[in-house]
């Protein structure tokens, strides 16, 4: 049998937590990501057009919650600059110094959200990087 060829429509990684409500407000709240599918013990936020990330509580999910986060959430950004000043300013847990990677083409920093996934926002510093 042939591998269905039809487009992809949506992509979502998910996250386990313990307190989902607190991961809820850091993703509404600090990163500004709209609410685009509410399944009650799963929220699911928009990043960019087909790109999501889904938040589950941990006690219902289909894995669980655990303390080593082998997983970073990037998220690329018109304008790396303005984001590290938003959040310095929002004092991120864990916040890097910006940083240059000439190898890979990018401007980017890190921090953690609220249990502990590290979150990375980069720009890009030069074309197909």
């Amino acid at each position: 049998m042939p591998r269905p060829d039809a487009p992809n429509t949506l992509a979502i990684t998910f996250l386990y937590y313990r307190d989902l409500p607190t991961a809820m407000a850091f993703y509404e709240d600090i990163l500004g990501l709209p609410l685009a599918i509410d399944q009650g013990w799963c929220k699911i936020y928009r990043i960019c057009a087909g790109a999501h990330v889904g938040l589950v509580d941990e006690s219902r999910g289909m894995n669980k919650w655990q303390a080593v986060k082998p997983v970073q959430l990037c998220i690329r950004v018109p304008d790396v600059d303005a984001w590290y000043a938003y959040a310095q300013e929002e004092d991120l847990a864990n916040l890097s110094d910006l940083f240059v990677n000439d190898a890979l083409g990018i401007r980017a920093f890190v921090f953690n959200d609220p249990e502990g996934y590290q979150i990375e926002i980069q720009s890009a510093t030069r074309e197909s990087a």
